[in-house]
């Protein structure tokens, strides 16, 4: 291995914990109560924003760049997001980012324990994503990094909502938010098992990438009335145009 290839595995790695501890601290917040909504509306805002700019203007032309069936590439793309609908939404009846206030709906075990499993997927790919990006280069890396990053919280802050709702308790609820993070630093082992195999995991995770902004945080973002909200969208957008002219033209 080179020694250029081993910086970029430890950047990859660094970058997957700090992102796995986000999780466990937006858990940790609604464990001990001491989480505000408004803070979560706005990651969930801005994030939704910077992860759509994110799969559309670097993650997938890059996913072109680098493989040799560029038609695959957007097959790619939408099985990583199907994947995700199938998890999320399919398995489980009832599920949004955010404090979990239906408590009628999430009464039984198995609705929690289904919606966190198709969290704990797609956070897998958070961590596929980080290092698929880091071994095409640092830059790439370090946008998807931002982008797993700003919904890392909401993330947490969920599946322990979703644990308490379902008649779990607060130790449990806080496990799952470390399983979403353990989750992440799974996907960035498994890339360091098959760096080779970048040309796919990228597009895939892109894929993934755009269902956690369009069909995951856009629809939150909606439900609220404050017009503030869909702007600070455009200012996740905004956010990585600025960073992308800044340091990458």
């Amino acid at each position: 291995m080179t020694q250029i290839a081993a910086s970029r595995i430890l950047l990859a790695l660094l970058l997957g914990v700090i992102a796995a501890a986000a999780n466990v601290l937006g858990g940790l917040a609604i464990v001990r109560g001491q989480w505000s909504r408004a803070y979560l509306k706005y990651f969930i805002a801005l994030g939704a924003g910077f992860m759509l700019a994110t799969a559309f203007l670097e993650m997938i032309p890059e996913s072109l760049k680098i493989t040799a069936h560029p038609d695959a590439v957007f097959f790619l793309v939408l099985a990583g997001y199907l994947l995700v609908h199938f998890f999320e939404h399919t398995l489980a009846p009832h599920f949004h980012f955010g404090e979990e206030t239906h408590h009628d709906e999430m009464a039984h075990a198995h609705a929690g324990i289904a919606a966190v499993l198709g969290l704990v997927i797609h956070t897998f790919f958070d961590g596929v994503a980080i290092a698929s990006g880091v071994l095409v280069s640092t830059w790439l890396g370090g946008v998807i990094f931002l982008a797993v990053f700003l919904h890392k919280l909401p993330e947490g802050s969920t599946v322990a909502s979703l644990m308490l709702a379902s008649g779990q308790s607060r130790r449990i609820a806080l496990l799952s938010s470390a399983a979403l993070g353990g989750a992440t630093l799974a996907g960035v082992a498994l890339m360091y098992a098959l760096r080779g195999a970048v040309g796919i995991a990228l597009p895939f995770s892109a894929g993934v990438t755009v269902y956690v902004a369009a069909s995951d945080l856009i629809p939150e973002v909606n439900r609220e009335p404050a017009a503030g909200m869909p702007i600070l969208v455009f200012l996740g957008v905004l956010a990585m145009l600025l960073l992308k002219l800044t340091f990458h033209l």
